[in-house]
Order: structure tokens, then sequence, then C-alpha cells
């Protein structure tokens, strides 16, 4: 039972002090940077020519897998029902095989997004 509650708090614990060390430890350079007489504008990094936009990725490749994974339960169950494979190894197989494909797709997809821009 105590680790059915210590389980959550230790992770909501670690990603809060991740955020803050990272957050602190960004704005004690920045702090730093500014004492020193240096410039503002080198806190705003634009986006490189022809880098897409991340959140145009990350929906890519999001639809991608989930579009991939959907397929590989379809082909699980064949393999299941057909061949005669067993259940255990035809789903996770084909799930992390087409994951891995529609992720490799996604960076395929990206680069040449990011070229044709």
């Amino acid at each position: 039972m105590a680790a059915a509650i210590l389980i959550p708090i230790s992770f909501f614990l670690f990603v809060f002090a991740t955020l803050y060390l990272f957050f602190t430890t960004r704005n004690k350079e920045r702090m730093a940077l500014i004492e020193k007489g240096a410039e503002a504008s080198i806190f705003v990094q634009g986006r490189p020519r022809g880098a897409a936009a991340i959140w145009k990725v990350f929906i890519l490749n999001l639809a991608l897998v989930l579009m991939a994974v959907g397929l590989a339960i379809f082909i699980g169950s064949f393999m299941e029902y057909n061949l005669g494979v067993d259940g255990d190894v035809a789903y996770p197989g084909s799930i992390f095989l087409m994951a891995g494909i529609g992720l490799l797709v996604g960076f395929f997809l990206t680069k040449k997004r990011e070229n044709k821009d």
C-alpha cells in the first residue's frame, strides 16, 4: 500500500525538482550575462532558416506512430490467428517494429520538409 503512494509522489517530486533546477539555473545565467553587459538579443533564439516548427514535427511523428501501432495490432492479430504465432510474441514484436518504422518515416518526412522550406 505504501509503495502505491510513494511512487507517484516520488515521480512528481523528481519532475518538480528537475524543472526548478532548470529554470533557476537559466535565470542565474541570464542575470550574470546581464550584469556583465551582454546584449539581451542573445536570449531570443530565432528559428534557423528551413527548420520546421516543433509542433508540426511533433504532430507528424505522433500521428505516424499511432497509425503504425494501430496497423501493428492488426498485423499481430493476423499473425496469431492465421499463422499460429504466439500472441505474447506477435503483438509486442509487431508493435515495436511498426512504431520504429513510423518514427523512421517521420524522420525522413521532417528532413524532406526542412529541405523544401
